[in-house]
């Protein structure tokens, strides 16, 4: 995946919001202002960082040498992935399980905004 697939994949979920909070180098998704993916757009070769159970993580961490323990402020759960290191399923697949994992944590009332939309 290169940047724009990346970008337009998790643009197009459900109350996801783009912005560049640190610099104009790092592009952050947020779904009802909680962050499930960030990529650091000056970075090579391009990865991005998404939230992950932490059991999975490790499985992931162990079965591809394109994941790798994540940053994040929080420190909490988190894997770097390597694009150009696993394919598109498995990236799409990630994506979609962090966006899952930050929608799951939801208040109700915000989860409720969330299918309003």
């Amino acid at each position: 995946m290169n940047v724009e697939e990346y970008r337009d994949y998790c643009i197009l979920k459900k109350g996801v919001t783009e912005s560049f909070p640190f610099d104009e180098t790092t592009l952050v998704f947020k779904v009802m202002g909680k962050m499930f993916a960030l990529c650091g757009l000056d970075n090579v070769p391009l990865r991005i960082n998404l939230k992950c159970e932490p059991e999975r993580a490790i499985a992931l961490r162990e079965e591809h040498e394109g994941i790798i323990e994540g940053w994040h402020m929080s420190k909490k759960h988190w894997n770097t992935v390597y694009l150009d290191k696993i394919s598109k399923d498995l990236t799409k697949d990630l994506i979609d399980h962090s966006y899952d994992l930050v929608v799951s944590k939801l208040t109700k009332k915000v989860k409720a905004e969330l299918e309003a939309l």
